[in-house]
């Protein structure tokens, strides 16, 4: 009984040092990087989008209009869209913390459907874009200062 036991250990011990340096081989001539993770995020995700193309553009204080130095983000990502024609986006409108939670939420479904106006305007079929608001209540960064309200006017470009 104890030779198995003993045996068994043995063999225990073996087969996770193999797999230690079958891993530590893979990772040094960097065999099995297809299989199980990939250099950077996978096309037409989310991820791709934030790192190749930019998800977010701002607006001024109580404003829905797109300003001029944001317009280029909804350009590429139009572009970006178009080279991923199965993928659908949802565009959300936010506000900062000032105002009613009425207004704010009039206020992110105009920011929403500004930036959903000019994705369509370069290109985008309107079919593959959703809009909502979500006003104040999902702010990106918490404060009651400038900095923090000017984070928070935005409207978002969500991969569904």
């Amino acid at each position: 009984m104890l030779n198995a036991k003993l045996l068994g250990a043995v063999a225990a011990l073996a087969l996770l040092t193999a797999c230690q340096s079958s891993t530590a081989d893979n990772a040094a001539t960097g065999a099995g990087a297809a299989a199980g993770s990939s250099a950077g995020p996978r096309p037409g995700s989310q991820e791709d989008l934030v790192a190749n193309v930019g998800d977010r553009v701002f607006f001024d204080t109580d404003e829905s209009s797109i300003r001029a130095d944001q317009r280029s983000v909804l350009e590429r990502q139009s572009a970006w869209l178009s080279r991923y024609p199965q993928v659908t986006v949802q565009v959300e409108g936010h506000a900062d913390e000032r105002g009613t939670r009425e207004y704010n939420l009039a206020l992110g479904q105009r920011r929403a459907n500004a930036a959903r106006d000019v994705l369509v305007a370069t290109g985008t079929a309107g079919a593959r874009i959703s809009t909502i608001s979500y006003g104040k209540d999902r702010p990106a960064a918490l404060g009651s200062s400038e900095d923090a309200w000017a984070q928070n006017r935005r409207a978002v470009t969500v991969v569904r």
